[in-house]
């Protein structure tokens, strides 16, 4: 009878003796998913989102090789667990709550932009009874402007022209209310 394969990797990794009696093998390799996902999500992130997420030196050299070799597909597979390993040995607190305010912001940015989308549309469709209730909400808006685009959108809509003046309008509110 032969003796069942032993993964050393998972076994350095995690010290199965010790912290980690309770745990299966399926769930010790499952954490190092996770780990290896979220080191993937820290690779895909921007230069400047990077720079937010504190790291020990050698996880973001690592990070940084990886986004080099993003393009190969081997290697890259091999620089993920590698960014995994390491990132079993850190406390990975940190950098959770660093990737959840980037995303959050991000949703924030996303939100106030629908917001403004859907008041330019409701401005266009509803004219002068909208356009009050906004100036109500937002006093530093200029009447006489939001009625200008409201005209010139309409007109270039009637003669079925792309509508510059909507683009406008929704520039002119974003300007306006993001300050």
């Amino acid at each position: 009878m032969v003796a069942p394969k032993r993964n050393k990797d998972v076994e350095d990794a995690f010290d199965l003796n010790e912290e980690h009696e309770s745990l299966s093998k399926t769930q010790i390799k499952a954490q190092m998913l996770e780990m290896q996902k979220l080191g993937e999500s820290l690779v895909h992130l921007g230069q400047s989102s990077l720079a937010k997420v504190p790291m020990e030196p050698e996880l973001l050299e690592a990070v940084m090789l990886a986004r080099k070799i993003l393009r190969k597909k081997e290697g890259y597979r091999r620089q993920l667990q590698l960014i995994g390993k390491i990132m079993r040995s850190v406390d990975i607190e940190p950098i959770e709550q660093a990737l959840n305010n980037i995303k959050s912001a991000h949703k924030k940015i996303n939100d106030a932009f629908h917001e403004i989308e859907i008041l330019r549309d409701d401005i266009l469709r509803e004219g002068n009874d909208k356009i009050e209730a906004t100036i109500a909400d937002y006093p530093q808006l200029d009447r006489q402007k939001l009625r200008q685009y409201v005209r010139q959108a309409n007109k270039q809509q009637a003669e079925n022209k792309p509508t510059k003046a909507s683009r406008e309008l929704f520039q002119y509110l974003k300007q306006i209310i993001n300050g």
